[in-house]
């Protein structure tokens, strides 16, 4: 398989899983519904992030745009339906949990009526068109030194990994959030390009999945913190310190996990375009 035929097919693909999530979140509205179609956002994004490395045209950037605006209309909704899940598998422990969770849920129900407006709102008529001409300008790519220019945009993406992985500071969760959003869109390239790879482990991407999930984990109870910073803003006679307990000491935890297996990472890409990959050693 050459590049350009990987381009296509993997822009054909997504967007029509795309649509497809589209259409059934707008018919089937749910948090599961919500959780898919933010996936299609985030795999759409990734072909586009390749596809203007090789194409310069405006066209590209205006697609991105839109598309990350519906991903951050989505983003609050995910963040409180993520900490009510996650409160229903403690709240047996930790009782205190349960003000929390009638603050959050209805926070739920007023962004669930929000973004489902926004997800109805969503126009597919320009994104389509702008769509069929980037399949269009990627016909027209030259195959020659293709291949060597998309790597070398993952080359790039796994410098800026490197490097937000060498300023990790444990005492700031927020360097390995930055981290995440790198890795994150590193790896959904590579799941692109992987096809074009000689001996590529396909175990890896569980293993990618899992790394990014413990910084997921730390993340995850930032937001739940900050939320309940906000609960208690609102309800300052709110008993809620075995609550920030109960998250401080899991992040804690989640943040020794993480930094126990960090070095894993390193064997995702080659660390400098001049070296031979991990699993070639």
């Amino acid at each position: 398989m050459d590049a350009r035929t990987v381009l296509q097919d993997t822009v054909n693909a997504r967007w029509k899983k795309y649509a497809a999530e589209l259409k059934n979140c707008r018919a089937e509205f749910s948090g599961e519904a919500v959780h898919d179609l933010r996936v299609a956002v985030r795999r759409l994004l990734a072909i586009l992030d390749l596809l203007r490395s090789v194409i310069q045209h405006q066209r590209i950037q205006k697609t991105r745009r839109e598309l990350k605006d519906q991903l951050d209309d989505l983003d609050e909704l995910r963040d409180i339906q993520v900490q009510l899940a996650d409160i229903s598998e403690f709240v047996h422990k930790v009782p205190e949990l349960k003000s929390f969770r009638a603050y959050l849920q209805k926070r739920e129900k007023k962004s669930l009526h929000i973004t489902h407006k926004r997800i109805k709102s969503i126009k597919l008529g320009g994104l389509t068109e702008r769509i069929t001409k980037i399949r269009a300008m990627i016909g027209s790519l030259p195959e020659q030194n293709l291949e060597e220019s998309l790597f070398e945009t993952l080359d790039d993406a796994f410098a800026r990994v490197i490097r937000d992985y060498s300023e990790i500071d444990v005492e700031k969760p927020a360097t390995i959030h930055r981290l995440r959003v790198a890795f994150k869109k590193f790896r959904y390239m590579l799941e692109i390009m992987h096809p074009l790879l000689e001996k590529f482990p396909e175990g890896n991407f569980q293993k990618m999945h899992d790394y990014q999930g413990m910084m997921g984990d730390i993340q995850d109870l930032e937001v739940a913190l900050q939320q309940l910073d906000d609960f208690v803003d609102l309800d300052p006679a709110a008993s809620l310190e075995s609550v920030h307990s109960h998250y401080t000491a899991r992040l804690k935890q989640s943040m020794f996990h993480y930094l126990e297996d960090k070095g894993e990472l390193l064997n995702f890409w080659r660390t400098t375009p001049d070296k031979s990959f991990p699993w070639e050693n």
